[in-house]
Order: C-alpha cells, then structure tokens, then sequence
C-alpha cells in the first residue's frame, strides 16, 4: 500500500513538474510574441477555437516552446529511473518538487507584470458581484435611446480595416515617429481626407490618428470597437464564444443600425472568418454576408490547396473586392462593404510579389510600404467609379502592430495612434482643433459620415468627431481612461453572456447529481455546481420525477442558487415528497428554460445509478 502511494507522489510530481514548466513556456512566448499584450486579449482568445489562425505561428510555439519542454521533462523522468535505480530518487524528487513551485510562482509574477492578469481577475470579480467601480456601464450611451436620422438618399459605407497600420509609422515631419516615412501614399491621402488633426495653422500637416484602449488592440477586439464603441471583454469561465451562436446579443451595433435601414452589408478579408469570432459577430450583428477565403475557394476565385499567409493576400483581396463593388453598385439598396487587410500581420507581415526592398532587409518596413501603395491605388480605383460621389470610404487601422520589436525606437513620450481617414464625407467637421480620440469614436462617426444626425452626437462610449462634442480621452485622459476602460465591468459582463444553445445545455449532464435525505426521511435532489452556462441566462429549472413501479410523475420547482461573487458557477435545488426507501425506484429528470428555449431537458439520473 505504501509503496503504491509513493509511486502516486512520484507520478504527481513529475506531471506537476512538466504543467509548471509548460506553463512558464508558454507564458514566455507570449511576451516575446506580441507586445502590450494583456489580459483580456488572452481570456478572449482562448475562448475561441485555432480554426482560421496563423499555422506559422503554432508552429512556431510547437518547435521553440512545447517540444523543448517535453524533452527536458522526457530528460527529468530518464533522471529519475537513474535515480531511483541508485537509491536517490527521494532527493531527485524533492529537487523536481521544489523546481516545480519556483516556476509556478515565477509564472504567477510574470503574468501579473507583463499581462496584469491577478488584477484583472480581482476586478472581473467585484464586477461580477456588481461591485467596484463601473465607467463604462456609467457612460454608455444605448442607440435605442437615441434618435438616428437617415438622409433621404443614404450613402454607401466602403470601410477598410487596415492591419496594425499605425500613423506612427510616418515621419516626425507628417506626426509619426519613424525616421523615414513608410506609408508616404498613405499620409498623402490623409491631406484629402478628414483625420481630425488641427485644420489650420503650424500643425495642419499632422496626422491624428485614434488611440487603441485596452479591449481594442487586437483584431476582433478593434473591429468591435470601431462597430459597437465599446471595448471587448468577456467572461471568464463562462460561455465559450467558440461554442454558441451568438454573443453580445443585447447590443445594437453599426451593422445593425444599417441593417435596419435596408444596406446590404459584406465582410470580405483573406483569412478565415472562424477566426476570432468575426463569423459570428458580423452574422448575428448586421447579417453580413462573410467573403472570406473559403469562400473565395468555392467560388473558384483561388485554387484549393491554395494558402498563403493567413489564407490569401491583399492583392487578391482588392481585385476580388473591385469585382464585388461592382456588382453591390448596379444593385438599389446601399451597400456597406467591409474589408480587412493582412498582409501587415506581425510578425514582419507577408512579402507579396507587388513588395519592394526600399527599406533594404527590414522586412516589416517593406510590407507596410507596399501595403500603402496597394491601398492607395485600391483608393484611387474607387475615386473613378460611379458610385463614389454617393459613397464614404473610411480607412482605419484595426489596432497597433503588435510586433515584438519593430517600434522600439519609438520615444516613450509618444502616443502611438491607428491610421484614421475619412474620405468624401457627406459633413464637413464643425471645429478645426486637433481632436484626441480613441478608435471608439469611430462608431458614431461613420454614422455621421454617411449623412445620419446622431441626438446628442454620442453613442456608446463614442463621440462624433465631426461635431465639437468632448471625447471621453480629451475628458479623461491617457493613461487614466485607458484603466477605466480596461477595468472589468459589471455591465460588460452582463451583455457578453452568449445566447445559450441546446449545445450548451447538453453540457449539464456531465454534472454530478446530489440525492440528500433530509431529517424527515425526504428526499432533496440537487446539481450543486453548474458551469456550462451563465445563471442569468436561467429563467426556470423544474424536477420531474417518475416513479419505475408505478408509472407516476411528480413535478416540482427548482430553487436557483448563484455562486456569490461568481454569475459563471451555481446549483439548482428541489425538495421534494419522496421517501427515501423509494430511491431506487425513481428516475430523476431536471428541465430548463432561457431565452429562446423552453422546457429542455438538461438531466437524467436513475434512482439505482451512482450519484
């Protein structure tokens, strides 16, 4: 029996051992990969699926983290045969358990220093109780309380999200802090445009460009924000967005305002829309039609095995988008045609055949200048077309690059900004100051692009820069606001509950029933803890219980008990009639409603079954 135990605490240790050290590896490249990494960019991601990701980047962490970590542990466990044939596996042992503890704290404090991640946990917490400070809940402005005023003849909407393209990346003579201009086609076309930057005077020929807030500097975390001005956090622990078929579904979007109004909305980018989320979102919020590489697949525009990148590249993506606003132009209904470039992905973004060495071996340089010319041109060809007089174009970086090392010569001091460009808009701006504003303002401000009179010129956490309203960052400041956005909110947490599915539901059977006999000899039935789904999505839990012998049914309600402090963990509870000598002969079903379904059968358990 001993020496069965000591074999357990052997096993124990080395799996202990092998967790810590995959944990620390996994944490290091994670900081070495992506800068200003934090997190609620982290708890996004990993409730989503690797469909549609980057496979160099798994690769990636498979041969230099992963792999290195399961040979030093396949080394460990060789050591410890050794050992344990020389009689010193006790000290081998003990050596591993002490190695294992030193890398789990060493792992604690280098997420909580680089990700602030403790932090943000205490603080989903206090949100999730409804406590602490709620900024955004405070501040945000419902389009459903607002009135929205189309024009008579509405505007089509072209708006191009541009990847981890920063104004940063011009020269200090056009605002940006590079000593050579890398997008110079780009900071041309901001003079045609309107990117909020003082209007007259020494600093006319500034760029301006929005600050990303933290839940806004990754690629799904940009786009919602520019749709929806406000940041994306979710929930810890609860719904994985990969899982169900909706999230958010409360809020009233961009796509959605536009849907209202009769647009004909498409999502087009090279990669596949699974990733991330973006399927989902533009689905349920404005029933984008997704153009993505799958679909360019099956509409034969690329070959099947054809891959490159994250799936095709902006070359493509403008010449296929050439075609679409052709035909979206000779439809009756406004369009709202939605890109998202790739090429400019970190790290050191896609070298295409259109790229030049202008910035000789700097690779990344080189893409972001092509990148510039390309959409310039794609710009140009828009400028030709028919269509334009009735159409704004706005281009928009979705959020600073996040590569490691490319902007380390930047000044501390400086504010690195996305490329912001608002092109043939139908309102002039009403001031002429440089405006300081976050990507969060885009929301009402595309509105206001394209002709629609926003009551009060605000709109979630946004503000219409074409007016002279104060934006939340000239009220609040850097880096004040971008703590109250970052900081969990009770608010957020509640409208990121993901509409419950049947899926989801069917999870709860893999929760473990308790049958308790209470002092009068009756039986309480219970599922005491239920993860699977949010508890505010529950509107009703019912017991019903059948008895084997007889036939007979009773039903009985169940009392719903939230976890305190936690909306992600809590049990359903029924007293009930039944003696217990009649356990063995029931059969034991318990029935939920939420929203959209009624009545579902989550549990079956029989009375002569292990609870």
């Amino acid at each position: 029996m001993k020496s069965a135990i000591k074999k357990i605490i052997k096993i124990l240790i080395l799996i202990f051992t092998f967790l810590s050290g995959l944990i620390f590896a996994t944490e290091v490249w994670l900081v070495r990969t992506w800068s200003d990494l934090n997190a609620n960019e982290v708890i996004f991601h990993l409730t989503q699926p690797l469909e549609g990701s980057n496979p160099e980047m798994v690769k990636s962490y498979i041969l230099k983290y992963l792999l290195p970590t399961i040979l030093v542990m396949a080394l460990a466990v060789f050591i410890a045969i050794r050992a344990h044939k020389a009689a010193k596996a006790k000290i081998v042992y003990i050596l591993y358990f002490i190695g294992a503890v030193l890398l789990f704290v060493m792992s604690g404090i280098l997420i909580e220093k680089k990700l602030g991640f403790i932090s943000y946990v205490k603080s989903y917490v206090l949100a999730s109780a409804g406590a602490g400070e709620d900024f955004i809940g405070e501040n945000y402005i419902s389009p459903d309380s607002v009135q929205l005023d189309f024009p008579e003849k509405k505007r089509n909407l072209i708006y191009i999200y541009l990847e981890s393209v920063e104004m940063t990346f011009a020269d200090k003579e056009h605002g940006g802090d590079f000593p050579e201009n890398l997008i110079p086609e780009l900071t041309e076309l901001s003079s045609e445009g309107e990117d909020f930057s003082s209007a007259s005077g020494e600093t006319s020929d500034l760029l301006e460009g929005g600050v990303s807030l933290e839940g806004t500097n990754w690629t799904m975390g940009g786009m919602f924000a520019q749709t929806s001005g406000l940041p994306l956090q979710v929930s810890i622990g609860g719904n994985g967005m990969a899982q169900q078929s909706e999230f958010f579904p409360d809020l009233v979007t961009l796509g959605d305002i536009l849907q209202k109004n009769g647009y004909k909305q498409e999502l087009m980018i090279g990669s596949e829309a699974k990733f991330g989320g973006r399927d989902t979102y533009f689905s349920q919020h404005g029933d984008y039609q997704l153009l993505d590489y799958n679909w360019a697949i099956k509409e034969g525009l690329i070959p099947e095995d054809y891959y490159v990148w994250w799936g095709f590249e902006d070359e493509k993506l403008f010449d296929f988008a050439k075609d679409e606003l052709t035909r979206l132009s000779g439809e009756e209904e406004p369009f709202n045609l939605t890109l998202l470039t790739v090429d400019t992905h970190f790290e050191n973004g896609y070298v295409c055949d259109l790229c030049k060495t202008e910035h000789g071996d700097n690779q990344y340089a080189n893409v972001y200048s092509c990148a510039s010319r390309q959409v310039v041109e794609f710009v140009r060809w828009i400028q030709q077309q028919p269509f334009y007089e009735n159409t704004t174009v706005i281009l928009s970086g979705d959020h600073p690059t996040m590569d490691k090392d490319f902007c380390n010569d930047v000044a501390g001091e400086y504010q690195r900004r996305t490329y912001v460009n608002i092109l043939n808009s139908a309102v002039p701006r009403r001031g002429s100051a440089d405006r300081k504003y976050t990507t969060l303002d885009m929301f009402p401000t595309t509105l206001a692009s394209i002709g629609v009179k926003i009551e009060g010129d605000r709109l979630a956490l946004g503000t219409n820069l074409f007016s002279e309203q104060e934006t939340l960052l000239e009220e609040h400041g850097m880096p004040e606001l971008d703590t109250l956005v970052g900081t969990p909110s009770a608010f957020m947490t509640k409208q990121s509950h993901i509409v419950v599915t049947k899926k989801t539901l069917d999870n709860i059977q893999n929760e473990k029933i308790k049958v308790k006999t209470e002092d009068d000899g009756k039986l309480t039935i219970s599922i005491p803890k239920i993860r699977a789904i949010n508890v505010s999505s529950l509107q009703k839990a019912e017991l019903e219980v059948t008895s084997k012998s007889t036939g007979d049914i009773k039903t009985y309600d169940m009392t719903i008990k939230p976890k305190k402090n936690d909306p992600n963990l809590f049990s359903v509870k029924a007293k009930t009639d039944i003696a217990e000598n009649k356990k063995s002969d029931i059969i034991v079903k318990i029935y939920f409603t939420v929203q959209g379904i009624k009545h579902y059968q989550v549990y079956e358990w029989s009375g002569d079954e292990a609870e």
